[in-house]
């Protein structure tokens, strides 16, 4: 694989980070929301903007995988570790990296909606419009993004880059 640019930088991913952060703190006033993340590719931009929130928060995690035989681009997911917290009654705000298709989120918010949340909504920090299949409502969203293979900042191809403080377009050429 071959890094072929930037795509956004550190200080653009801090700025934006603290930005989402006070649009957040201000709209959940008086709440105490629940952060949810998707593992993996989303733990670093869940770590940072949990530090630009001033207002009280509960974070949990879930897991997902691919039953065999499917691609990332069919939505035919399985949770592999589900949520901890009990979202009844709660306000929960799923932190994404990365939103492609919306298959995947779309599954994750009608499970989490089965729950009976309070109110739920959708943070990602990049968003490929272009391979939109399911019209998702994201309310808090950070870049618009090409659609071309991306790592960095905790987003990998094939286990690797996650540690790029920043995004990065890559070329799956050798």
């Amino acid at each position: 694989m071959k890094i072929e640019k930037t795509i956004v930088s550190e200080a653009q991913i801090m700025e934006k980070v603290a930005e989402l952060g006070r649009q957040i703190s201000r709209d959940y006033a008086g709440k105490r929301p629940v952060l949810i993340s998707v593992l993996k590719g989303t733990f670093i931009f869940l770590a940072d903007i949990t530090r630009k929130i001033d207002i009280p928060v509960e974070i949990d995690f879930m897991s997902i995988g691919l039953y065999s035989g499917t691609s990332n681009h069919t939505g035919i997911v399985r949770i592999t570790k589900d949520l901890d917290v009990d979202i009844t009654g709660r306000h929960v705000l799923v932190i994404e990296d990365i939103i492609h298709t919306g298959l995947t989120i779309g599954y994750l918010i009608q499970n989490m909606e089965s729950r009976k949340p309070a109110s739920i909504k959708i943070c990602t920090l990049l968003d490929n419009p272009a391979k939109r299949l399911v019209n998702i409502p994201v309310a808090y969203s950070g870049f618009k993004v090409p659609d071309v293979t991306l790592a960095g900042y905790g987003m990998d191809v094939r286990g690797e880059l996650r540690n790029l403080p920043y995004i990065v377009q890559v070329s799956e050429e050798e």
